[in-house]
C-alpha cells in the first residue's frame, strides 16, 4: 500500500500535482488532515498550560492519536457518504464544509 501526503506550511492543495499523485498512490492524505496533527499538538499544549496540568508524553500521544483517528474517520466516512470511496481530500473538504454549514444553520443564519 502506498501512502502519500503533499503538505506545506499552508493548507493549499496543488491541483495538477495532486491529481497526478492520486493516480500513482493507493491513498492520498490531504495536507489539511496531515497538518492537523501539528495544530492539535499546539491546542493540547495550550489546554495543558491554561489548566496548569502536566501530561506525560504517553497521555499527549493518546490524546493526539484520538484526534487524528477522528479526523481520518470523519474524512473517510464523508467520502463514503458521497460515494467517493477513499477520496480523503474530498472527504476532508466536504466534512469541513458540512460542519460550518450546520453551525450556521443552527445559529439561524441560513433559512434552507
Amino acid at each position: 500500500c502506498t501512502l502519500f501526503n503533499l503538505s506545506s506550511g499552508i493548507n493549499a492543495e496543488y491541483g495538477e500535482a495532486v491529481d497526478y499523485l492520486k493516480t500513482k498512490v493507493d491513498i492520498y492524505i490531504p495536507a489539511k488532515a496531515a497538518n492537523a496533527g501539528g495544530v492539535a499538538t499546539s491546542a493540547l499544549e495550550m489546554a495543558q498550560n491554561s489548566a496548569r496540568l502536566f501530561w506525560t508524553s504517553e497521555e499527549v500521544d493518546e490524546k493526539l492519536n484520538g484526534i487524528m483517528t477522528n479526523i481520518f474517520a470523519t474524512a473517510y466516512k464523508t467520502a463514503q457518504d458521497f460515494d467517493r470511496p477513499w477520496d480523503l481530500q474530498f472527504g476532508a473538504n466536504a466534512a469541513g464544509f458540512l460542519k460550518v454549514y450546520k453551525a450556521y444553520k443552527a445559529m439561524g443564519y441560513l433559512k434552507f
